[in-house]
């Protein structure tokens, strides 16, 4: 994490104070039902943490995923979209070489994308509908109706 607050530009005693603050997290999680009853307390090694009051380190984390990629990305916390007009074989090596390209931030970053979740949608008639990989794994494509972030979408 300090790495990448020091490619933000952020040094001296915020980094330190950051890094403490982070340094050596556990999570627990609780129900309250019929009485309290909290998990063991679990190590957190990786992730950014949301929701806390450190609220912008999700955004500085993930600023520069998109650094090089042609289509436009939509970056939300841990959620992250890529839309493109794929009309022709460029285009399509375009989106692909997009897709290459956030794989190997999160690669580099070691915030690894979950590709069995990620999902293609094509739209209209006109489509080729290709076959897209992140990580030499195709990507499976939906067709059908799915809830992003709390928004039903179907083609």
């Amino acid at each position: 994490m300090a790495a990448k607050l020091k490619s933000h530009g952020i040094g001296g005693v915020l980094l330190k104070w950051t890094s403490e603050w982070l340094r050596d997290r556990r999570q627990r999680v609780g129900r309250p039902i019929r009485g309290v009853f909290f998990s063991d307390w679990l190590s957190v090694i990786s992730g950014v943490p949301q929701g806390s009051v450190l609220l912008l380190i999700p955004s500085l984390y993930i600023n520069d995923l998109d650094h090089g990629a042609q289509n436009w990305i939509l970056k939300f916390a841990d959620d992250t979209k890529i839309f493109s007009k794929v009309s022709s074989p460029e285009d399509r090596l375009r989106l692909q070489h997009d897709l290459d390209i956030l794989v190997q931030w999160s690669e580099e970053w070691h915030m690894l994308f979950n590709v069995g979740k990620c999902k293609f949608m094509h739209f209209g008639r006109t489509n080729p509908n290709n076959d897209y990989y992140m990580s030499n794994q195709k990507l499976e494509t939906s067709n059908c109706l799915e809830k992003d972030l709390g928004v039903m979408i179907s083609i």
